[in-house]
């Protein structure tokens, strides 16, 4: 469909008619995943102790020893972040496990923190249920110290970790797998069963989301910067993705009429490096390259994994601390002010354009717009004019929209807006307008 002049439906304007979906479209789940838009991923293990980023698996069980660990403090500051959920890494490459699995010996019961009767899992689950925040786990497939690992067994192992992990903590929002696949303590690679582990997640966990560069539910951006693509679709087609895809401008773009939901989620860390680096420590995301991220991951339709390492205390660094208020103040000064609010701005239905008119001139340099993506993504490109000394002018263009789409623009003063969708597959299904005027 070219060029339309933006025939909207807005959902709290009442349907004549239910609309059809166009093309495949989210799962109930999957929606309310999109809706959660920014989410912690927390680092920690004995590389927090070792100054490793992927630790080796020999390291000592007796090294894992926080002096103060304190997942409250970590949910109270996602919480104040503005985060809506937290995965924790429940096993990374090195095998040790942050709860006492009964399918490993390199666990926190090996440790001497809380004389090995701690269970960092069941700590979050908690904090996460105290803060009203969701919980997600990682765990991953590769395991550089179990004895099992490149042999048929070891993925039966794994699925046994995968059941502890989905029956004993409550309620999951995302399993996240990754493709990563090393040798282990024998010197060889696993074979994976991903349709296996899989099945796992969804048979204790239905609703929970799997990511990993093939979804299914999920999938990689193709970068660890926090970018989505300019253009991103949450289709794709899926039957062409595998663990450890190969190609990132893919899995960065999407395909427009892909045969599969599998939205994007873009995940970056607070800091150079994954886990903790006292090194590092002078070295945290500013709220402006924050800010940047969050245009360019949330602002292009996809969801915003920030992993904030945990130090070896057990706690998020002050400094992570810091940045992640000094963001929640810059994010909420850009968009506390909606200038699309009710009382100051009518919309006419009356033609086959959608305009915008204010009770009053405003000036404004950013535009937010989100389809009702239970409908299917349609929007290929539009514009955002304005009236301006009577004529209409281009303030800026871009292309896909699905979840939530951010525009800048130069600074403009107008009463009168336009929206035309120069391309869309079917006719747009538009779930919320806003209009800002941004420090910068």
């Amino acid at each position: 469909m070219k060029r339309i002049l933006l025939l909207l439906f807005i959902t709290s304007f009442s349907f004549a008619q239910t609309p059809k979906p166009y093309g495949v479209t989210p799962s109930a789940d999957q929606v309310k995943w999109h809706n959660m838009e920014y989410y912690a991923f927390i680092h920690f293990g004995p590389n927090a102790f070792t100054d490793k980023e992927w630790g080796d698996g020999t390291e000592k069980e007796e090294i894992f020893n926080p002096t103060q660990l304190d997942c409250r403090q970590w949910a109270r500051i996602c919480k104040a972040a503005g985060m809506k959920g937290i995965i924790l890494t429940a096993k990374h490459h090195d095998g040790f496990a942050l709860y006492p699995s009964k399918y490993s010996t390199h666990t926190v019961r090996e440790s001497k923190w809380k004389d090995g009767k701690g269970d960092v899992l069941k700590e979050l689950s908690a904090a996460c249920k105290e803060y009203g925040l969701k919980m997600g786990l990682y765990i991953s497939p590769w395991d550089r110290n179990h004895p099992t690992y490149g042999t048929p067994e070891y993925n039966q192992v794994y699925v046994n970790m995968l059941k502890e992990i989905t029956t004993q903590y409550g309620d999951l929002f995302e399993v996240w797998f990754d493709g990563a696949n090393g040798e282990g303590p024998n010197g060889k690679r696993q074979v994976y069963d991903f349709p296996l582990f899989n099945k796992t997640v969804k048979t204790y966990q239905p609703h929970a989301l799997i990511f990993s560069d093939a979804g299914p539910d999920i999938r990689w951006v193709g970068n660890e910067n926090g970018f989505a693509g300019e253009t991103c679709w949450a289709t794709i087609n899926g039957d062409k993705l595998f663990p450890a895809y190969d190609k990132p401008a893919h899995l960065n773009v999407g395909d427009e009429k892909g045969t599969h939901w599998i939205p994007a989620e873009c995940d970056v860390s607070i800091r150079p490096g994954w886990f903790y680096h006292k090194n590092e420590d002078n070295k945290v995301k500013t709220d402006k390259e924050l800010m940047n991220i969050w245009n360019k991951s949330v602002g292009r339709g996809s969801n915003l994994l920030l992993n904030i390492p945990v130090d070896n205390r057990g706690l998020i660094h002050e400094n992570d601390e810091k940045a992640l208020m000094d963001f929640k103040k810059m994010r909420d000064n850009y968009f506390k002010n909606n200038l699309l609010t009710a009382g100051n701005f009518k919309k006419d239905f009356s033609k086959d354009t959608y305009d915008i008119t204010l009770t009053k001139p405003q000036t404004f340099n950013c535009f937010v717009v989100q389809e009702d993506i239970r409908y299917g993504q349609r929007v290929k490109k539009f514009y955002v004019q304005a009236k301006l000394n009577g004529e209409w002018k281009n303030l800026t263009f871009a292309t896909t929209i699905g979840h939530k789409r951010i525009v800048y623009f130069p600074t403009t003063t107008a009463k009168e807006l336009r929206i035309v969708f120069d391309e869309a597959f079917a006719k747009p299904i538009i779930s919320n307008v806003a209009l800002y005027n941004t420090p910068e």
